[in-house]
């Protein structure tokens, strides 16, 4: 039988990279994002080379509570059984000591990535087949493990993550849904120009002289980790840049 992924932040980067690889693998995808339009060609690409799987594509911010249990709850019936949900939305807003901080800032970030993956998983979990393979992967950060200077409220909200994690994984031990976190370093998406608020030139400085990671690279962690046999479960993945020993500290060339 076929299994079906749910994708959120599928629109770029780790959320996009997860959706090629896991189409070329056979899996059939339900997509969301806030860009639609994005969303749009890239199902139109998928399905061009991958024929024979499904996509189901739909806009979603998962900041808000309303339109995602609207959406998730409205989903045609045939995308209402769903094995694999990755937790990829999420974000960081500016690089300030917290006595500088934007508020907005802080309050996308709580919104985003903290509630909006409570407000996803809410709706999806009732909708796993615990005898199908059924797996949540939320996408942490090296910043869930440590804190780093000016690093504050992103900091805070992947280390919620991180309990976030744990508290599902003890929360639905007796349903047999597997609970993974996937915590990588630096990976080179819209991340950094994100964070910067389209400052694409200081995005482009946080990897000077470094290789980073990929998409790919976390996606192929992804596919290795919802991969394996019944009996195992990879709870807590780290995944860094040869070059970078941990938040703060690379070997830069």
């Amino acid at each position: 039988m076929t299994k079906t992924v749910f994708i959120t932040g599928a629109s770029s980067g780790i959320g996009q990279a997860c959706a090629e690889l896991l189409a070329k693998e056979g899996y059939n995808l339900l997509l969301c994002a806030r860009r639609l339009n994005r969303l749009e060609k890239l199902k139109d690409t998928l399905l061009a080379a991958y024929p024979t799987i499904q996509i189901h594509i739909f806009e979603l911010d998962v900041r808000d509570a309303e339109q995602v249990a609207h959406q998730i709850d409205g989903l045609p019936s045939a995308w209402k059984n769903i094995n694999i949900l990755i937790n990829n939305a999420g974000l960081s807003q500016g690089l300030d000591p917290i006595q500088n901080g934007d508020i907005g800032d802080w309050d996308r970030m709580i919104d985003t990535n903290i509630k909006g993956l409570l407000y996803v998983s809410k709706s999806v979990i009732p909708l796993m087949d615990a005898g199908n393979g059924a797996h949540i992967v939320n996408l942490g950060s090296i910043a869930g493990k440590e804190v780093y200077p000016n690093g504050n409220v992103y900091c805070a909200t992947k280390h919620a993550v991180d309990a976030l994690t744990k508290a599902m994984r003890i929360d639905l031990l007796p349903q047999g849904i597997k609970v993974t976190s996937i915590d990588p370093g630096m990976v080179e998406t819209e991340f950094s120009e994100v964070r910067f608020h389209g400052d694409r030139e200081k995005a482009k400085n946080v990897y000077n002289g470094v290789q980073p990671l990929t998409g790919k690279d976390i996606a192929e962690t992804i596919l290795f980790v919802i991969t394996r046999p019944a009996h195992v479960n990879i709870n807590d993945l780290l995944i860094m840049p040869t070059a970078q020993a941990t938040g703060t500290i690379v070997n830069r060339k």
